[in-house]
């Protein structure tokens, strides 16, 4: 890759459009933001404006620096601003014939050395760039929210991507200051796919009348250190949001028990009850609710902790049997994609691998062996009494 400062384009304006344009003009590119609807072009820019404006009232920006950053960028609502781009990042919704169309419409338009990306959750790479008559220089590109502020972007190639343009990528993200991991072109890649249990078992275990919401979380803070509890945290990302990445990876694969949505949750989407941006979601947040307080049995949280850890645990060790990532970028996507306090890897050894296995175990007994089946590698490692690290 050129030693020259490529321009990079931005398409969709959003919060996750917006915050990668700023991340890429902070170190040092020109960017062009694309939208088609014009009046988000400028609430966008007026948006970047009070971020960086925000930094600097904070004394983590000098003024001077954040008006070279704003100046950096620029807005437009053609696609024809993209002929001089050198990368082109894609962030708009997570429609498949959506973005196939603007993937088929852009490649008319840039330089045929031009690097094209998704920053798609959970979409596949390889059908985005089957839009493209050239699918090498096709790759996923995926920021987690906010992408000034979380460090990890996942690298994902499709069938067709070049391994030598994916490297060339992924060292260019890792200048611009983020923690990069190379993942599989698989449904969920790594972090949406592992950490489907979080909220999906937490889910089963209220449905069930083991616990409440309050309980849960408390569980999940008390016992495994995670500073947001699953019920807070989809309140906080969007029951929308959560719901739609659970769908979307569950569809893509096979219809997977594992990764079954809820009732509950599509319940709580349909009622237009997304969480704290809607005011309400499992909790209340409308002006002078009171949350409801934990039951803080020590037992009932040791054994919700556990059921929750043991399915995290056993997806990301499945990950790692499938060839979607390798040990050390497994357990780096779960704590700087999402926060957890531990690699879910290191993690199992030191809870130990066969208290890990004997709750998969009684959890297939209990329920059955669809949802609650070990990982064939689990199997493999606690027969050979084997470690992770």
């Amino acid at each position: 890759m050129s030693e020259t400062k490529l321009t990079v384009g931005i398409i969709g304006s959003g919060a996750m459009g917006n915050g990668i344009a700023q991340v890429a003009a902070t170190a040092g590119h020109q960017v062009i933001v694309n939208d088609s609807n014009s009046a988000q072009l400028e609430k966008a820019k007026k948006n970047l404006r009070d971020s960086l404006d925000k930094l600097v009232e904070k004394n983590k920006l000098a003024k001077e620096k954040a008006d070279s950053i704003f100046n950096s960028v620029s807005y437009s609502d053609s696609l024809s601003s993209f002929s001089s781009c050198g990368l082109v990042i894609e962030a708009i919704v997570e429609n498949l014939e959506v973005k196939q169309k603007v993937f088929t419409d852009l490649e008319k338009i840039v330089s045929k050395d031009c690097f094209l990306a998704s920053n798609t959750s959970s979409l596949s790479i390889s059908s985005i760039a089957g839009a493209c008559t050239d699918q090498s220089r096709v790759m996923g590109i995926h920021f987690f929210n906010p992408a000034t502020i979380m460090p990890l972007v996942e690298i994902i190639a499709g069938k067709n991507s070049s391994g030598k343009i994916v490297t060339e990528i992924r060292s260019l993200i890792d200048s611009w200051g983020k923690t990069t991991v190379l993942a599989k072109d698989s449904p969920g890649f790594i972090v949406n796919r592992v950490a489907r249990s979080f909220y999906g078992e937490s889910i089963l275990i209220a449905e069930e009348k083991i616990a409440d919401y309050a309980t849960i979380d408390w569980a999940m803070k008390e016992f495994g250190g995670f500073k947001m509890g699953p019920f807070e945290l989809m309140d906080f990302i969007g029951n929308d949001v959560n719901y739609a990445v659970t769908v979307a990876v569950w569809q893509q694969l096979n219809c997977d028990p594992k990764f079954q949505p809820s009732v509950t949750q599509k319940n709580l989407v349909d009622a237009k009850t997304f969480g704290r941006k809607s005011g309400k979601g499992y909790y209340d947040y409308s002006p002078g609710a009171v949350m409801p307080e934990p039951k803080k049995d020590m037992v009932l949280g040791r054994e919700i902790f556990l059921r929750v850890i043991s399915m995290l645990i056993n997806e990301a060790i499945d990950t790692l049997y499938l060839g979607i990532a390798t040990r050390d970028d497994i357990d780096t996507a779960m704590t700087k994609g999402v926060n957890y306090p531990k690699g879910l890897l290191k993690w199992c050894d030191e809870l130990g691998i066969e208290t890990i296995a004997a709750k998969m175990k009684s959890l297939c007994e209990q329920y059955g062996a669809g949802r609650y089946r070990l990982s064939e590698l689990l199997k493999k490692m606690v027969g050979e009494k084997k470690k992770f690290y």
